[in-house]
């Protein structure tokens, strides 16, 4: 099984939200092989908790205008580390960048199928590690010290 045409929509439109709000290192993955719970994930992260709770704002204010979707869940909103919306055909998650270091989801899903995504949302990749590098939080491999 494959994503949904329904389930790209909503990712490339979550993902672009995500990059106008300046996200980091945007990734999608199709885990509709395994798990039947949702057909894809997004995953993003930001170097500030206000930050990840703009980016969360940005794509549930998207999701709903331009595509009427809304979340089922939305979890995580009280710290702001880790924000998850659950959309039950795809599911996205804004991570602070220590917590995305930290849970290295992509570590997780790596063996799934990347999606495609918007120009923009690719361009993202790697803005993390030169934050951190930009501003004293990750060595020279790009972990957080």
């Amino acid at each position: 099984m494959t994503a949904t045409d329904r389930s790209l929509e909503l990712v490339n439109a979550a993902a672009q939200a995500a990059a106008d709000r300046l996200a980091h290192d945007i990734i999608a993955y199709d885990v509709s092989d395994v798990l039947s719970i949702t057909d894809a994930f997004l995953i993003a992260s930001a170097p500030n908790d206000r930050q990840v709770k703009s980016i969360v704002d940005e794509i549930e204010e998207r999701l709903l205008k331009e595509l009427g979707a809304k979340p089922v869940r939305r979890e995580g909103d009280r710290d702001a580390r880790w924000i998850l919306l659950d959309y039950v055909d795809i599911v996205v998650h804004v991570q602070h960048s220590e917590e995305r270091v930290f849970y290295a989801l992509e570590r997780l899903w790596k063996d799934c199928p990347e999606l495609s995504l918007p120009e923009d949302a690719v361009k993202t990749r790697g803005k993390g590690k030169e934050h951190a590098e930009l501003t004293g939080g990750a060595d020279a491999d790009g972990e957080l010290n």
